[in-house]
């Protein structure tokens, strides 16, 4: 055979190989398998099913999620591991259980951090990308920040020191080791129940007390089995949607960017949503006779003096000197301005 013949040949191959591969290409499709525990019907599942509707508008419809609520797949710590081995993508997850991830999240666990969202809100645009790049160093991708709100006590009995937590029977999340070094501080023995199982605990009374934002409860469903609510918030519930970084860069660059571009919309709608629930929650709680205890300025001074020695104990944290300087250093220039 003549080389310009071979040549002629091979050449053709090519084209219809390629003729075959592009509209495979095109054709593809994926499918983003995202664990919550956020319960189907919640504000926050609303949101996110528009976000999804969005998403496979954008890429008609090649891109779409499949979201596991509720925490059927388990709690948090199952969930990590879910995406560790592959099962599920993605995830919702709140700051304790992120810093298996990276661990200067751990950095939102401190008490008393934020006085209010004003405060929130600056820090995060602050510090974005910092999370952003050491999310991607681990191999996630940072989708979006979600949030949970305020955390405040809820009981059987009024909580207002921590004499009366000693007395009671608190929950404590067993997947978070600041909270345990708190509690260990205070002299309060927690008992530890995963988030799916803590409305047994409290219907069987095996916990009295139990700390999330008003709508969590509303969500859970625990506020029909508490009477109080004690009126100052404990820490602020950061949240993150992340996506295994493998995944994401097997899809098109098209996709990538509506990906981010809906959660960068929808992220801040979902704020706007969250924080309202959660100024609705406390109404609901109230028609439900839920009251409100509060404590006094020394009280609230002794729950904070508590929690600083405790984080300052070693092994209560993960997160470095850095990152607590670099974000408080910014709260303090807001605080600043604020005052001007």
């Amino acid at each position: 055979m003549r080389p310009v013949a071979y040549r002629t040949i091979i050449g053709f191959s090519l084209l219809i190989v390629l003729l075959l591969i592009i509209p495979a290409f095109g054709a593809q499709k994926f499918v983003i398998k995202i664990a919550t525990l956020a319960s189907e019907g919640s504000p926050w599942m609303q949101v996110f099913n528009e976000l999804n509707a969005d998403i496979m508008k954008k890429t008609d419809k090649k891109v779409r999620f499949r979201l596991y609520p509720g925490g059927i797949l388990g709690d948090e710590g199952d969930i990590i591991r879910k995406m560790y081995i592959g099962q599920i993508h993605g995830a919702a997850l709140t700051a304790s259980n992120l810093t298996s991830i990276f661990k200067e999240m751990d950095v939102f666990q401190v008490p008393f951090l934020f006085q209010n969202y004003n405060e929130v809100d600056h820090v995060l645009q602050k510090m974005d990308q910092f999370f952003k790049k050491g999310f991607e160093s681990n191999g996630y991708v940072l989708l979006g920040w979600s949030e949970g709100g305020f955390v405040r006590l809820m009981s059987m009995t009024p909580i207002v020191t921590f004499d009366d937590l000693r007395r009671a029977k608190v929950w404590i999340w067993e997947e978070s080791p600041m909270t345990r070094a708190i509690f260990k501080e205070a002299g309060v023995t927690g008992i530890p129940l995963s988030i799916p199982d803590v409305m047994v605990g409290l219907q069987t009374g095996l916990v009295d007390v139990v700390y999330v934002p008003p709508a969590g409860a509303i969500d859970l469903q625990w506020f029909r089995k508490i009477k109080y609510i004690t009126d100052f918030p404990l820490i602020y519930l950061a949240g993150v949607i992340v996506l295994k970084k493998d995944f994401f860069d097997r899809m098109p660059k098209g996709f990538q960017d509506a990906l981010l571009e809906s959660f960068s919309a929808y992220m801040v709608k979902l704020k706007e949503v969250v924080r309202n629930e959660n100024r609705e929650a406390l109404k609901v709680m109230a028609k439900h006779g839920v009251k409100i205890v509060k404590p006094s300025k020394e009280q609230i001074e002794e729950f904070k003096r508590v929690s600083q020695n405790a984080i300052r104990q070693p092994g209560s944290r993960k997160f470095s000197d850095d990152v607590l300087s670099r974000l408080s250093g910014y709260l303090d220039t807001y605080r600043r301005m604020q005052k001007q």
